[in-house]
């Protein structure tokens, strides 16, 4: 299933690379992810992180981010939205706020909870629409079995603007 996700989204976006628009308004995010999720004992989990950002100016977007990430018996996905703040350059830095929910599966059986991303990270121009998010770097804070869990987030991979 994720593999034909992933082939629809990369058709959609390599299908519009010839179309110039004179503003990017959109963005679409697909990649790597590695959480370092702490449970009792820690777990490292990898997977995919994708996200897309719609810009209300050059600087400013809402972001909806989408991540899933295994290992160890377990599987744990986030869904975030939230604000996103850049400066647009070659090289352009970015931080955001994401707030929504988080789903820890293990064992045959999964639990609900609030998450939250606080991070940023730095992309760089690959040609015209392309770019490589070198590093996205999160502070995902869950609430499973009513503690916090402190998690770090890293991702990196590849992104479109349209």
């Amino acid at each position: 299933m994720l593999r034909k996700v992933v082939l629809i989204f990369g058709l959609c976006a390599l299908a519009s690379l010839p179309a110039r628009a004179q503003d990017t308004r959109a963005e679409f995010f697909g990649g790597f992810s590695y959480t370092r999720f702490h449970t009792s004992p820690s777990i490292n989990v990898n997977g995919w992180d994708i996200s897309g950002q719609y810009k209300f100016r050059d600087w400013v977007g809402g972001v909806a981010d989408f991540a899933g990430q295994y290992g160890s018996g377990a599987s744990i996905y986030t869904y975030l939205f939230g604000p996103q703040v850049s400066l647009p350059s070659r090289v352009s830095p970015f931080g955001h706020i994401l707030v929504g929910g988080a789903h820890f599966g293990a064992g045959g059986g999964g639990i609900s909870s609030f998450g939250m991303a606080i991070g940023g990270g730095i992309d760089a121009r690959i040609a015209e629409r392309i770019n490589w998010r070198a590093v996205q770097v999160d502070y995902l804070m869950t609430q499973f079995g009513g503690g916090s869990q402190n998690n770090v987030r890293l991702s990196t991979g590849v992104l479109f603007r349209f």
